[in-house]
């Protein structure tokens, strides 16, 4: 399946596709911009599973250099599924996450209804 746009609460998000490209590095996550530019998408939801292990290990600067990629282009990214077992092993990893969920650019949630929750316009917002 390839990626698709929804639009969550009326916010255009690339849902990408479990089964894609891995993203590695900040070439891809260029590449990933580059499509989500092409369908019109403020946000993109990643698949946990589709970024390579050193994402998770903060002291490789992968995340570091990924995020920083989406943040200069504007548009939100939404680490989508189970990351326990990256953040069992490292202290460092769950403050990333509790900062990251905190903010406006990089959320960690467990599925898409998740992220529905998140982008659900605050009252009196609309």
């Amino acid at each position: 399946m390839p990626d698709i746009l929804q639009h969550i609460n009326g916010i255009p998000v690339l849902v990408c596709d479990a089964d894609g490209e891995p993203l590695r590095d900040e070439r891809d996550a260029v590449d990933l911009i580059g499509e989500a530019f092409h369908h019109g998408a403020s946000w993109v939801a990643v698949p946990a599973d589709r970024f390579e292990d050193d994402f998770f290990r903060l002291r490789t600067r992968v995340a570091g250099e990924i995020v920083q990629k989406f943040v200069n282009y504007r548009i939100g990214i939404a680490v989508i599924g189970d990351i326990s077992r990256h953040t069992a092993t490292s202290t460092a990893l769950r403050d990333f996450v509790r900062e990251s969920n905190r903010g406006t650019h990089l959320w960690f949630v467990s599925d898409v209804d998740d992220l529905r929750d998140r982008l659900t316009p605050a009252p009196g917002s609309r």
